[in-house]
């Protein structure tokens, strides 16, 4: 094979995956603004608003070290979705439960059908662990809006590295002579010895 024709194949192999890369970079970049969007809209919604500053709320060891940055602040991202998620709720039920679960509650109201409070218990628990998973739902696509975004970028700078090879390929076509030959798998033949 001519080394011309196996030059030109490259360049036009890399400028295929360089567009490649570029259109996987806009669906990431797509797909981070789009997922980011919705989470923020849907937490926005919702009306959550943390604790103000100083309150009774974020004295707790347990809470406040985690809280205290986000302090007064309407819910809206990913990270305030798993800080609220894991450090208010989460503890507030554990409290509230004496560190059991919503399970292990729900097995007892059954083995008890007339206790009223446990009832009442157990229908707190759902709601606050429904809540709390809905949350770090929010949590993980916020997450993976970002990753996305990571990709995106990580493919745009792939693309562009693939462009200057390309080019850079293109440059040695040109100046390679027309008669070089390719010698694929050939071998050079040992040295004999005298």
């Amino acid at each position: 094979m001519r080394r011309r024709t196996f030059d030109a194949l490259m360049v036009v192999a890399g400028l295929v995956a360089a567009g490649i890369l570029v259109v996987a970079g806009s669906l990431l970049v797509y797909a981070h603004s789009f997922v980011h969007t919705q989470v923020r809209d849907q937490l926005t919604a919702q009306q959550i608003y943390f604790p103000a500053a100083g309150s009774d709320a974020l004295k707790s060891d347990a809470i406040g070290p985690y809280l205290n940055q986000y302090a007064g602040m309407q819910l809206t991202t990913g990270a305030q979705a798993e800080a609220y998620a894991n450090h208010f709720i989460a503890v507030h039920l554990n409290e509230m439960a004496g560190g059991q679960t919503y399970a292990q509650l729900s097995a007892k109201a059954q083995a008890a059908p007339t206790d009223t409070a446990l009832a009442g218990q157990v229908a707190t628990m759902f709601k606050g662990e429904t809540l709390r998973g809905l949350l770090l739902n929010a949590y993980a696509f916020d997450t993976m809006a970002n990753v996305a975004l990571w990709a995106g970028i990580a493919s745009f700078f792939a693309a562009g590295l693939m462009l200057m090879l390309s080019i850079l390929g293109f440059v040695h076509l040109r100046k390679t002579p027309a008669d070089v030959e390719v010698m694929l798998g050939a071998r050079t033949p040992a040295p004999v010895e005298p």
